[in-house]
């Protein structure tokens, strides 16, 4: 797709899971590309539901079998991958209960998996911030920027 469209800007669908054990730690993954902290996500593929998507990311990345507890958040996020390609981000992201607790790196994508304690995690960029606020908030209605808000995780492009 970048052959024709170079570092155009494109929007695409995404989810991701905040997945919590039974001791409430948060599974998170190393990237690869940026070496940072993240919460398990990734584009959904054609034909895929958001729920499905997310539990297959989770798998991919640290696997760990999850099942959904609930739509956490729903929001755009920007990126600025190093080679200039822009994309923004729909991104559904999920509270996730582990059916297995047994994490590995298990993709080319991250450099290490891990559980955290939600008061010990490591250092998070705003926007895996935000989605693990909104999973653990015990709210029950999913997060979602109020029209003119402008929060940071929003409005500022991660720089991959």
């Amino acid at each position: 797709m970048r052959a024709h469209v170079g570092h155009e800007l494109l929007f695409l669908p995404s989810a991701s899971g905040v997945v919590v054990d039974d001791d409430g730690r948060v599974l998170l993954a190393r990237r690869v590309d940026n070496g940072r902290w993240s919460v398990p996500a990734g584009t959904i593929d054609p034909g895929e539901q958001p729920a499905e998507a997310a539990l297959r990311e989770v798998f991919e990345e640290t696997g760990v079998r999850a099942e959904i507890v609930r739509v956490a958040g729903v929001a755009t996020h920007p990126v600025v991958y190093p080679n200039g390609d822009r994309c923004e981000f729909l991104n559904v992201w999920f509270l996730c209960r582990a059916l297995s607790v047994e994490a590995s790196v298990a993709d080319d994508e991250s450099l290490e998996v891990g559980w955290f304690a939600p008061e010990g995690l490591p250092e998070l960029d705003d926007w895996s911030k935000l989605r693990i606020e909104a999973a653990l908030s015990g709210d029950t209605a999913a997060w979602h920027a109020v029209p003119g808000e402008k929060h940071p995780a929003l409005n500022q492009p991660d720089a991959l």
